[in-house]
């Protein structure tokens, strides 16, 4: 075919717009050395691309990368067309160029040249793009006076663009006045209600779909995941897989449900999922591998998590896969290992960014590294050519706060070049509650009650410290703070995996089916403990009330309760993992630790902050959290 197209070429035999087919065919083919072989051919004979050939040649060079090339070619052309105009539009929108993309809109309307149904699509994504609704709004009228509106490839880039401009109420409209809609056109409006929340709205969307595809089960997988509805997410996947189902998981469907195992600690249901993507062939894919990462170290198997990145191709191995690694260390508690693979990513000759950072000195913070974690934070902006930002700032104030640098930590919050936010002086006031600077926490603490009202756990924490310095006015002030503003206390809840299924313990809870065996064997536990050498820490605990109830009180706390099932429910080699909502106290810590030992088991719990991993009486934080 190539020799009979290019046959007259050499021949001088072709009028110009006969080499319209050839530039047609090399699109096809990405013969873009030949393209410009022919290009040169051209240009010797003295030939300009007219508006036809010129366009062609446009999406020549455009679907080879070379959007300079077609600039050049489009800027030279002597026949200016429509033709000629969407080609090097759909160009600049598919790299991203999209200020430009809108300028050739408007250039091509003064030149009186009328927009199509190849045109408007590719406007509307740059509109989406520059998240500029008045501008997509314009060019909405301009299809309603060309009566473009109800094509359905129009329509249905129109609604994507309201959806990603956050106006719903008008991407629904436009939704329901379609004469005709395609899938894609149900996709967008989903898509959009799951990232604002709606779910209710995409649900009826989604059950009400003549036919739906790979995109409309992962917008609804995804949409769940990401909006913390884990259960949702998992249901949904596994009706997927049902016989019935008309559409198979892809690879971007395995990435999106991981997340929901995650979040839900569900690690089982995880290593189905990783299975099924082993079996399907689905694992190679990069995105999947790093998301199995992830997963794995959200639900407290580090063992697994580096295996999957030990497996991954070493020139697959982009900034994510590596920040995801580090991370996962970092949550670990694991210091040393999270600095050793950073050193391996410098040595793989990958970038490191802000993230990367993150993960680094949250695990130096954890670990105890001060002095590398704050040669870390010095180099980034010398070295790295990182400008540190707030959760860099974040990270080592509460480095040095763990490490009992309080004045230290004040002093660079201080010298912040932007405001410090919630986290940063909740670190500084966790770091006065460990290391009993009452006047660092108070300091701290003043300072949340104006960035988080609502945040009942600050409250809770100076309480207590009052309390147990004696300064009973102070207690009192705060807990009419408490009720006067209604400010209700956080529950505590943590969670638990059996067969499948997640078992949920609040505080204090007995609605579960097994509550009676789980509060006889926590009844014998004090018993066992005390003989071990355990001294409950009721500081913990509420002030006002008896030591008796106090240690009462600590002995339902929800990790406990969820051990206690464990325990009571699986064989004595199970691992344990419990996740809780909240940061886990120091009473639970130790109990945690005996119970380790006493009945031999590896208990993992994961808290808001981190991973602790107890085993023979023992914490990987090795006490310093």
């Amino acid at each position: 075919m190539l020799k009979i197209l290019l046959q007259p070429l050499y021949q001088n035999s072709f009028p110009p717009s006969s080499y319209a087919p050839i530039f047609q065919y090399l699109i096809g083919k990405n013969f873009l050395k030949l393209g410009q072989q022919v290009h040169a051919h051209l240009a010797v004979r003295g030939i300009y691309p007219n508006g036809l050939v010129a366009a062609k040649m446009v999406a020549m060079y455009a679907s080879s990368g070379e959007i300079d090339s077609a600039s050049h070619i489009f800027d030279n052309a002597t026949e200016p067309s429509s033709l000629l105009y969407n080609a090097m539009i759909r160009a600049l929108t598919l790299y991203g160029i999209t200020d430009r993309t809108i300028q050739l809109y408007f250039q091509m309307h003064s030149l009186g040249l009328r927009g199509d149904n190849f045109t408007y699509p590719f406007v509307f994504k740059s509109c989406a793009d520059l998240c500029d609704i008045w501008l997509g709004k314009c060019v909405h009228g301009s299809i309603l006076r060309c009566g473009l509106v109800f094509d359905i490839y129009v329509g249905t880039s129109l609604i994507d663009m309201y959806v990603k401009c956050g106006d719903l109420i008008e991407a629904r409209k436009q939704f329901d006045e379609m004469p005709v809609r395609d899938v894609s056109s149900w996709n967008a409006l989903i898509a959009g209600y799951m990232k604002d929340g709606l779910f209710k709205y995409a649900e009826e969307l989604f059950e009400k779909m003549p036919t739906r595809n790979i995109v409309s089960w992962t917008a609804m997988i995804s949409g769940y995941a990401q909006n913390g509805l884990a259960d949702k997410s998992l249901r949904l996947f596994d009706k997927m897989l049902d016989r019935d189902s008309e559409v198979r998981p892809n690879w971007v469907t395995i990435m999106s449900v991981l997340p929901a195992c995650a979040h839900s600690a569900e690690l089982e249901r995880g290593r189905k999922i990783h299975s099924f993507a082993r079996e399907t062939g689905l694992e190679k894919n990069p995105s999947v591998q790093t998301a199995l990462i992830a997963m794995y170290a959200k639900c407290g198997s580090l063992v697994d998590a580096r295996l999957c990145f030990d497996q991954m191709n070493p020139k697959e191995k982009k900034l994510v896969a590596w920040n995801t690694m580090v991370t996962a260390y970092a949550s670990h508690g694991c210091g040393q290992e999270a600095v050793s693979t950073f050193e391996d990513m410098i040595r793989a000759g990958v970038q490191p960014d802000g993230i990367t950072f993150t993960g680094l000195l949250s695990g130096c913070s954890h670990s105890g590294l001060v002095d590398v974690g704050l040669r870390y934070f010095d180099c980034m902006s010398s070295v790295y050519f990182l400008e540190p930002g707030h959760d860099h700032y974040a990270c080592v104030v509460d480095l040095l706060g763990r490490a009992g640098r309080l004045v230290d930590a004040y002093n660079l919050i201080s010298q912040m070049p932007m405001a410090a936010g919630p986290s940063i002086w909740g670190s500084l006031l966790a770091a006065g509650r460990s290391h009993r600077n009452l006047e660092i926490a108070e300091l701290a603490a003043k300072k949340l009650f104006i960035l988080e009202p609502d945040n009942s756990g600050n409250y809770v924490v100076l309480s207590n410290m009052y309390a147990e310095a004696g300064m009973w006015e102070e207690v009192n002030y705060l807990r009419i703070q408490l009720k006067s503003q209604r400010i209700m206390k956080n529950p505590g809840c943590s969670w638990i995996e059996f067969e499948g299924k997640a078992h949920l313990f609040l505080g204090g809870d007995t609605s579960h089916p097994q509550a009676e065996q789980i509060y006889m064997f926590l009844e014998a536990l004090p018993a066992k403990i005390r003989a071990a050498g355990y001294i409950p820490d009721t500081t913990f605990a509420l002030h006002d009330v008896s030591e008796e109830e106090k240690e009462q009180n600590l002995s339902s706390h929800s990790e406990r309760l969820a051990i206690a099932f464990g325990i009571l429910n699986t064989s004595p080699d199970t691992v344990l993992r419990v996740t809780k909502n909240l940061r886990i106290c120091g009473d639970c810590h130790t109990v945690i630790k005996l119970i380790s030992k006493i009945y031999e088991r590896e208990i993992i719990v994961r808290d808001v902050n981190r991973f602790h991993h107890f085993k023979d009486g023992s914490c990987s934080c090795r006490d310093y959290w």
